[in-house]
């Protein structure tokens, strides 16, 4: 789905990513911060009835499906030690440069709750081009957290790296 040109920054963004990763595992895997977001589907039961949907397996009253009452959009944050922060989105607002702005700074501060020790090794952001994550903004966020920001190559639905990638097999 990529152009040629397009493909080429791909391939020199990856290659110049591994580089950095190769030159100390380690220090990559300890540094190395990345966050997608998501949408998270709920049901809240009404009534106690309602609570009781799931029955036992030996119960004479089968399964129901019942459709979602909504969804969420919970942003995620992870590194190789598991899950940093998750946020979730108030419900009819929209993921702005602001707001992104203002779950930096949360990560910050999780990160120095979460991972003793990892902001003074230098925090490697690993993040997806949304415009609300690259804006002048949330870049300004990043920069006073005093992040670096890994490179990101072009997007492409079909190599989207967290839906075929966990942590453990890096």
């Amino acid at each position: 789905m990529l152009t040629p040109e397009k493909k080429q920054v791909r391939l020199a963004t990856s290659h110049d990513n591994l580089s950095l990763y190769n030159a100390d595992p380690a220090k990559f895997l300890r540094r190395y911060v990345t966050m997608d977001e998501t949408w998270a589907h709920h049901f809240d039961p009404e009534t106690q009835q309602q609570s009781k949907q799931w029955k036992h397996v030996t119960s004479s009253t089968p399964f129901r499906k019942i459709a979602s009452a909504g969804k969420v959009m919970a942003s995620v944050f992870w590194d190789s030690e598991g899950v940093l922060m998750i946020d979730y989105l108030e419900r009819g607002k929209t993921v702005t440069s602001v707001y992104y702005a203002e779950l930096i700074r949360k990560l910050r501060s999780a990160i120095k709750e979460k991972r003793r020790g990892k902001l003074s090794h230098g925090v490697l952001l690993h993040q997806d081009n949304a415009p609300a994550h690259t804006c002048a903004v949330a870049m300004a966020a990043i920069r006073e957290c005093g992040f670096e920001l890994l490179s990101q190559p072009p997007y492409s639905p079909d190599l989207a790296p967290s839906d075929y990638t966990t942590c453990s097999d890096l």
